[in-house]
């Protein structure tokens, strides 16, 4: 038997090889080891020193608030799903164990006033966040985004999306069991 045909035989299999190969790494891209898009490296730890100015003119500071666990939802007027979740957090703000803190992610103030005007102001305060500042050092993924924060100051959770009511249940018994310094 001659080389030619061996070699033939070998250049046949290999858009087959080729394939297999591309399969394999495939499937390892999309069931090996992989960062949880969810997490957050900020769980654990103390929530970053965030100091922004409010809708009332006056400063935001979150940790003005070590002593009381928050709910910090960061949304914008121009963010469809934050218009959905937006009944969820009315809820949330009737409950006294924690405080609900807006925080206006790359948003004009005007168009922030106009939809808290519109669909009712859940936030004991609101930060205004015209540059994305805060979303970087919050390590936000984009809006709608909630963090629970206990009332030590330690990011507990965060929750990427809307806020659906099951997921208000569990954020509000989260920051209630953290309510207590």
């Amino acid at each position: 038997m001659s080389a030619e045909p061996k070699a033939n035989r070998l250049i046949a299999f290999l858009p087959l090889a080729l394939f297999i190969a591309l399969a394999g790494l495939f499937v390892w891209a999309m069931f090996g080891q992989r960062v949880d898009r969810h997490a957050s490296a900020l769980i654990g730890k103390p929530v970053p020193p965030i100091l922004l100015p409010d809708m009332a003119g006056k400063t935001l500071d979150l940790a003005s608030y070590k002593g009381r666990a928050v709910i910090l939802n960061v949304y914008a007027s121009w963010c469809a799903p934050c218009r959905v979740e937006h009944p969820m957090l009315l809820q949330l703000a009737k409950d006294k164990r924690f405080v609900v803190i807006g925080l206006a992610y790359r948003d004009d103030p005007s168009k922030t006033q106009a939809y808290l005007e519109e669909l009712g102001d859940p936030y004991a305060q609101t930060g205004i966040d015209r540059q994305g500042a805060a979303g970087v050092q919050l390590g936000l993924g984009g809006v709608p985004e909630t963090y629970v924060i206990s009332a030590k100051g330690i990011v507990l959770t965060r929750h990427q999306g809307e806020i659906t009511p099951k997921i208000a249940g569990e954020l509000a018994q989260l920051a209630a069991r953290n309510s207590a310094p």
